[in-house]
């Protein structure tokens, strides 16, 4: 829908008179003066009253007027005096004494001064304040009310004189508009249900009333029809009001007081066409430039503009400098006490922090406006106003907020910032619960991004709080509530047309939620926050000459927070990225030096020693442990009581000296913080290392270090309580299994070790290790292999150790899935253990499991190399050396086993050699102190390798050379003929080959001869062209070649000339129009001593001369009919083809004639030459020596085809071949050699190549 503007679309195309007087102003038909007849005087004379100039009391003037006893007339001219002036109480009582005056008289005259008060009333209604004003006494203070309550009283008065009298309906429906905006906005009503509120009947009865002055006016009243308007504006009808407004502009488009434009672009900002009110208002104040109303609805708009931008924007600044100084300044410079001019710059003064400023502009607009919505932002400024201050007076901010929220109607249609306001102050009361409760119903209406942050932020610290008190609710729920709510904000960001700035608090919130479940998300969080903070700074180009490359991204990071650079260096720490981690260290030291630089008040000692020793326990993670030791002792020299820094000292120590330095650096550790929790856990990991196993338990010393720790430090230590889990389980799995008693023990002892691991998993349900022993007591107490393989899967995700790894290889091994032990032991390798003889003996047991499955050789070797290799690494270790035996054992007996084919000679050698080795080594071991098998076992499986073995391995040495002798005859054999076969095929293929070779020889050779040829005739066709040109023309005596002329002869000679013509041009008829020209005769008498050797030739190579000569007068006699038939006959060729269906249209259609008829225009196709020698060189043009197309001619000429299924190229290559024939007798009357060896040549290669031999 078009808005209807000044009576024109969007007001375009129409201009108001220049002429003032059409624009009426309101009091304009008041005089400046009035003449009060004074009786018992002359009728000429009366009293003049300046009504400019008017008196401070009125009473003299009211006494006067009652005297003289005037009419209604005077009072109501010198109240409307007054009220010009604004003094509208004097208009009010100078009308109560003329209706005291009236009231003697008929009552019908009481109604326009009753009338006129009532229109008084609700001036003084629309200046008076809603409320009470702050710090006066209630009684004291008109209100709103009081005035329509007033006017209410004289309506009713006049009413009940004349109810039909047509001003009362027009003020009654102004009455009721004011009194609706008394009355709060309605509540949300039930959907589809009628809304039944108090001020929407108000809205109705003031659209009844105006309704009725339209109808006793005849639609003329223009005011009704704007009240009207203003009524559906206020009942939300923006499209029914936007008619009415626009009605009036169409009818009265010089109306300016008040101006139906303003509600034109009011209703256009509610129906969403901002730009369009934009006009609207602009247009008005092009009208009016001293419009208020126009200048802060422009200002407004500006505002709303700027909101788009972030206040960083370079946009932001000049639309909001306009809006503010370019229009709501200079509407609050025209009226002062203009509500919504009032409210809109508190808002400024807000920003300015002049409090005292916003509370006086804050109150004049609640106290003056009769529109719920600017009272609304008058308590939307004093809640703010309240709120902002140092120490805020939480209740009163609070009732401020939801007296705003309530202005505009409250629930689901009120003040969104206003709740919002409310949500804060619950926060600061820590009604935390009420809060999510009020932000949830914000998020469900409005979908809030600032209620969706507060209320993810909200759930975040409910999740953080939990954790930092160590109470162990489940608090899932709110980590993915809170988590939903900050990545919708954050996913909001990326929308261009919200314009959104991100947040990096919003990003730190995410980080801690992701931290522990999804660290490379967290990682992602910070990451972009330090791209938002480089962006951030002014200076974050390179100058020029230098690239932004590492080291400009590394000096800008050195600016950035240095908590931020920390948390993502242990995110990179974490994900084993030691490189990055400790540049990140690196830069946030150099970032803590620059902070402390620009703040003194910065504590960096403190984020210098976490930062310090974060870099190096990155040392010492990538191996660099001198490094690491240098950071330690520096960290110990600013801080002799670091006792982590001292733990991770002793720690490298024992690693670099695990004999000497190491034990006495961890005793020395241990004796000086004895009571510190980390240092006992680490002296117990040392104890677990170094100790003597006992056989009793409760002798055993690291069982007593974590029963004091636990018994008298802290009952609830994680790793004591873990500790003590691994040493019962190991107890457990090394006790006998004998009796039923001792499998008795047994269990109890797992039961034991269960028991600690279950406590410990109740501290900290996330203790991988402990759930990891429970995982081995389900296995080796209860052999349930499927729950542990559920258990070790799941610690795998959260703990990056090869022992998890370790367990689920036995776990894979014992349930013979080998193939998947394989994997999880060689991930064990990959975890800082590929030196580890433990998992490499673990590897060599497990592929000695799939090769005897498999019954596969190859397994076993690998099953063997890793048992070498875990030797290698420890030579010590005698039962590695047992472990190697024992495989070379066992695959000699799996060769031994296996059937000739599926093993070899060199395999059976190989585990023959391998044999006597274990021989050795069993013998070896056996004399060991401490084997790890009885010694007669040992020497006993050394005797059957001996004995029984050595002889099955040198039987299946033999059987396997027969087998392979054999084999290897069979496969000579067969190898033998394969070669032979494939020599066979290859001769073959290099027969065909040169066959192929030959045939392209030939053809090559065939094509330079018939190359040569088409040259040869070539230069004699153009010597014969130059030989008739020279014949042709002369030179004049100017030096000019012209052609040779011909005088005429007599008309007998003529005759003659056209009969010989006739006989011999048969075929220059299909190549000339004009046969008798002079050109022609001329050409014919020079070539007639040539024709007739010609033609015997012709017919001596037929072998009929005199039939030939007979026939080929007569179809000269029956040529005569000649040029025109030629004409018909041949159209663009001199072409054989063409001239033999015209011979038989003249002369018959025997054999022996066209035989004739075709040597006879050949003849006559060589006169022709000289006269159409530009056609000829343009057949030339297109001759094509191609074989393909000389085969297929040569085809349709050996089949005998009719002439008219040749294509136009091949009729063309026909004649070129018949001109050079042609052209060659010519030159040799008598058959010269050379041309009968190229007419030989020509049909020899047709003959060979299967196409005509020659085309020119």
């Amino acid at each position: 829908m078009a808005p209807l503007l000044n009576g024109y679309t969007n007001g375009a195309s129409r201009h108001l008179p220049e002429d003032p007087s059409i624009v009426e102003s309101r009091f304009s038909d008041i005089s400046s003066q009035v003449d009060i007849p004074v009786s018992g005087l002359e009728a000429e004379e009366a009293v003049e009253v300046n009504l400019e100039e008017l008196l401070d009391d009125p009473t003299e003037l009211c006494t006067l007027l009652e005297q003289e006893g005037v009419g209604k007339h005077y009072w109501m001219i010198i109240a409307l005096a007054y009220a010009k002036q604004a003094k509208v109480d004097h208009a009010i009582e100078i009308l109560g004494k003329g209706l005291g005056t009236l009231s003697k008289g008929n009552p019908k005259e009481k109604l326009g001064p009753l009338s006129l008060t009532c229109w008084l009333y609700l001036w003084k209604s629309r200046e008076a304040p809603r409320v009470v004003p702050d710090g006066q006494p209630a009684g004291e203070t008109r209100l709103k009310d009081f005035y329509l309550q007033a006017a209410t009283g004289s309506l009713n008065e006049a009413s009940r004189i004349n109810p039909a009298f047509p001003p009362l309906f027009l003020a009654r429906g102004v009455l009721y508009l004011l009194r609706a905006s008394l009355q709060p906005p309605s509540k949300t009503a039930a959907p589809g249900a009628p809304d039944l509120s108090d001020r929407v009947e108000t809205l109705r009865q003031s659209i009844k009333c105006f309704e009725d002055a339209l109808r006793v006016s005849a639609g003329r009243n223009m005011m009704a029809i704007l009240g009207r308007a203003r009524a559906y504006f206020s009942l939300g009808k923006y499209t029914d009001a936007l008619d009415g407004y626009q009605d009036v502009l169409i009818k009265m488009p010089h109306l300016q007081d008040p101006d139906p434009r303003i509600g034109i672009g009011c209703c256009l900002w509610q129906l969403g066409h901002r730009d369009e009110a934009r006009e609207a208002w602009e247009r008005a104040l092009e009208l009016n430039p001293d419009s208020k109303i126009a200048n802060i609805l422009l200002g407004l708009y500006y505002i709303h503009e700027s909101s788009h931008y972030a206040t960083a924007d370079p946009a932001f600044g000049p639309i909001y400098k306009k809006a503010m100084t370019v229009y709501t300044q200079k509407a609050f410079k025209l009226d002062k006490e203009l509500p919504l001019t009032c409210a809109t710059f508190g808002s400024y003064f807000m920003m300015r922090k002049s409090w005292a400023t916003v509370d006086s502009l804050a109150r004049k607009a609640i106290e003056l406006t009769d529109v719920n919505a600017v009272a609304s932002d008058g308590w939307y400024l004093l809640a703010r106003k309240e709120h902002y201050q140092d120490r805020p007076d939480l209740p009163k901010a609070n009732d401020y907020y939801q007296k705003a929220d309530l202005a505009r109607g409250g629930g689901d249609k009120g003040y969104l910032p206003a709740r919002f306001g409310l949500v804060q102050i619950q926060i600061l009361q820590r009604d935390f619960d009420g809060a999510k409760f009020r932000l949830e119903k914000i998020i469900q209406q409005s979908k809030s991004i600032e209620a969706m942050m507060i209320l993810g932020a909200l759930y975040a610290e409910d999740v953080f709080q939990s954790q930092a008190s160590g109470i162990k609710d489940d608090k899932s729920t709110e980590i993915r509530k809170a988590t939903t709510l900050l990545e919708a904000v954050r996913l909001a960001w990326k929308d261009p047309q919200k314009k959104l700035t991100p947040d990096s608090s919003v990003l730190v919130y995410l980080a801690r939620l992701y931290e522990t479940e999804q660290p490379e998300k967290a990682l992602q969080c910070l990451q972009q926050v330090e791209q938002m903070m480089i962006n951030d700074m002014p200076d974050k180009e390179p100058p020029d000459g230098l690239e932004a490359d590492e080291t400009w991204t590394t000096k800008l990071r050195e600016q950035l927070s240095p908590q931020l650079l920390n948390d993502i260096g242990c995110f990179q720490f974490h994900a084993e990225k030691y490189d990055l981690a400790r540049e990140f260290f690196q830069t946030a030291l150099s970032a803590c030096v620059k902070a402390g630089e620009k703040d003194e008040g910065i504590d960096t000692d403190a984020l210098v020693t976490t930062i310090s020793y974060n870099l190096a326990r990155t040392y010492e993670a990538a191996n660099q442990l001198d490094e690491a030791k240098q950071v330690y002792e520096g960290l110990l020299a600013r801080h002799d009581d670091y006792t982590d820094a001292r733990t991770r000292l002793a720690y490298i120590e024992l690693r670099q000296n695990p004999t000497e330095d190491g034990p006495k650096a961890m005793t020395a550790l241990h004796e000086t913080d004895s009571t510190n929790l980390e240092v006992r856990s680490l002296f117990g990991w040392y104890l677990s290392k170094s100790k003597r196993r006992a056989a009793n338990i409760a002798e055993d010393q690291e069982q007593r270090h974590y029963k004091h720790t636990l018994q008298h430090h802290d009952k609830h230590d994680r790793y004591s309580l873990t500790g003590m889990g691994n040493l019962y389980l190991m107890t457990a799995r090394e006790m006998r299994r004998d009796t039923d008693q001792d499998k008795d023990k047994r269990r109890k002892t797992y039961e034991k070790a269960v028991e600690f691991y279950d406590k410990a998993l109740q501290l900290d349900p996330r203790n991988a290790y402990a759930a990891q022993g429970i995982a081995i007591a389900l296995i080796e107490d209860r052999k349930d292999l499927t729950s542990a393989v559920q258990l070790f899967s799941k610690i795998r995700d959260t703990v990056k150790d090869p022992s998890v790894y370790i367990n689920l290889g036995h776990v894979f091994a014992e349930l013979k899935q080998y193939s998947r032990s394989i994997e999880s032991y060689e991930a064990a390798l990959t975890h800082n253990r590929a030196s580890d003889p433990q998992i490499l003996a673990c590897l060599g047991r497990v592929w000695l499991m799939k090769g005897k499955f498999d019954k596969s050789p190859s397994a076993m070797k690998t099953s063997l190399s890793y048992s070498q290799r875990a030797l290698a690494i420890a030579p010590q270790q005698i039962h590695f050396q047992f472990n190697i035996a024992f495989v070379q054992i066992q695959l000699a007996q799996l060769l031994y086993t296996l059937p000739e084919s599926q093993r070899t000679l060199d395999d059976v050698i190989e585990a023959s050699e391998g044999l006597e080795e274990a021989i050795n080594s069993f013998g070896e071991i056996a004399q060991s102190t401490n084997p790890p098998y009885p010694r007669h076992d040992i020497e006993q499986r050394a005797n059957m390798g001996r004995n029984t073995m050595r002889r099955q391995l040198e039987r299946a040495i033999q059987s396997q050379r027969e087998y392979e002798d054999k084999n290897a005859a069979k496969l000579q054999e067969a190898r033998d003929l394969r070669e032979a076969d494939i020599r066979r095929r290859e001769e073959e293929k290099r027969k065909v080959e040169q066959e192929k070779e030959e045939e392209k020889r030939k053809i090559r050779e065939e094509r330079d001869k018939m190359a040569q040829l088409s040259r040869d005739l070539a230069e004699k066709r153009a010597e014969e062209e130059k030989r008739r040109e020279d014949a042709e023309y002369t030179t004049d005596s100017n030096g000019e070649r012209v052609k040779r002329t011909k005088k005429k002869k007599g008309g007998k000679r003529k005759k003659k000339d056209e009969d010989s013509g006739s006989e011999t041009e048969l075929g220059d008829a299909a190549g000339e129009k004009e046969a008798t020209s002079k050109k022609t005769r001329r050409k014919k008498k020079a070539r007639s001593s040539t024709e007739p050797d010609s033609a015997i030739d012709s017919s001596a190579e037929e072998g009929s001369a005199p039939k030939s000569k007979k026939k080929r007068k007569r179809l000269a006699r029956k040529g005569k009919e000649g040029n025109f038939k030629s004409e018909e006959l041949v159209v663009d060729s001199d072409n054989e083809e063409h001239a033999r269906p015209a011979a038989q249209t003249n002369g018959g259609g025997g054999s022996d004639a066209d035989e004739d008829g075709d040597t006879r225009m050949r003849d006559e196709e060589d006169e022709d030459e000289a006269v159409v020698s530009k056609q000829s060189r343009k057949r030339n043009a297109r001759r094509i020596e191609d074989d393909d197309e000389d085969e297929e001619e040569d085809e349709d000429e050996a089949g005998g085809e009719e002439p008219s299924t040749k294509t136009t190229a091949e009729r063309d290559a026909e004649d070129d071949d018949e001109e050079g024939k042609g052209a060659s007798f010519a030159d040799n009357p008598h058959g010269d050699p050379v041309d009968e060896s190229v007419g030989a040549a020509g049909h020899e290669g047709a003959a060979e190549t299967g196409g005509p031999g020659l085309q020119i």
